[in-house]
């Protein structure tokens, strides 16, 4: 469902990915793990063509999607959130997610958003930025969701939030790719969130993959050795 081979890109004379090369099948969630400052982001944007890509190619469903602009990898299937969350704060919990639906002829939040997260039922009247970080998170991915994606792309989901609402994105993660044809692609630090949702890891290190492992096989020490400052 997503291709990715040789992605290399660099600001400037400085290379920040040096030739990323992975695949995620369909209902396929994927984790790349590493510390800050790696490549985890950078990786994302240039997936979502907000960075330019000096070499390499991005695929979508058998899509080439390299030279595509950003809202053209959405109509391709490609969503995003970002680190941070990016909501926006003065609308309503609906509204944000309404934004979403922009090019769909409904604009109704299907009812499967609010059954998969229904905090966001009880505060669907509330302003976004008066959600908790948790609760900000959970609205943010049903954003993603309601542009129908076939590849669902989350930077560092975890980041700041409560262990509890960690373990409800987890649980709710796992039942998108149940129930969708659905590849999730995740970054993060939180290797304990990356074993609850991945079906393979990934550790990025100075913009290089530098190990790969199926969840089965994860060597949880080692891991922790590139993830610890």
């Amino acid at each position: 469902m997503l291709d990715v081979k040789d992605l290399v890109v660099a600001y400037g004379q400085s290379q920040a990915l040096h030739g990323i090369t992975f695949t995620a099948a369909r209902r396929e969630t994927v984790a790349v793990l590493g510390r800050n400052g790696m490549g985890k982001t950078t990786l994302f944007k240039a997936l979502m063509g907000l960075l330019p890509v000096k070499a390499g190619r991005v695929l979508v469903d058998g899509r080439d999607l390299t030279q595509e602009p950003s809202h053209r990898r959405v109509a391709a299937g490609l969503a995003y959130v970002p680190q941070g969350r990016m909501i926006f704060p003065t609308l309503t919990v609906e509204e944000n997610i309404q934004t979403g639906l922009e090019n769909a002829a409904v604009k109704r939040v299907p009812d499967e958003i609010y059954a998969l997260f229904p905090v966001l039922w009880d505060m669907r009247r509330r302003k976004g930025g008066n959600l908790s970080g948790g609760q900000q998170q959970q609205l943010a991915i049903a954003r993603a969701l309601v542009t129908e994606p076939k590849v669902l792309l989350l930077d560092e989901p975890t980041e700041g939030i409560q262990p509890s609402i960690i373990k409800d994105i987890a649980k709710a993660l796992n039942e998108i790719r149940k129930t969708r044809e659905l590849t999730i692609v995740v970054s993060e630090q939180v290797l304990s969130f990356a074993m609850d949702v991945a079906d393979r890891l990934f550790v990025i290190e100075g913009g290089r993959f530098v190990h790969e492992t199926a969840r089965a096989d994860t060597d949880v020490a080692h891991i922790k050795s590139y993830l610890s400052v």
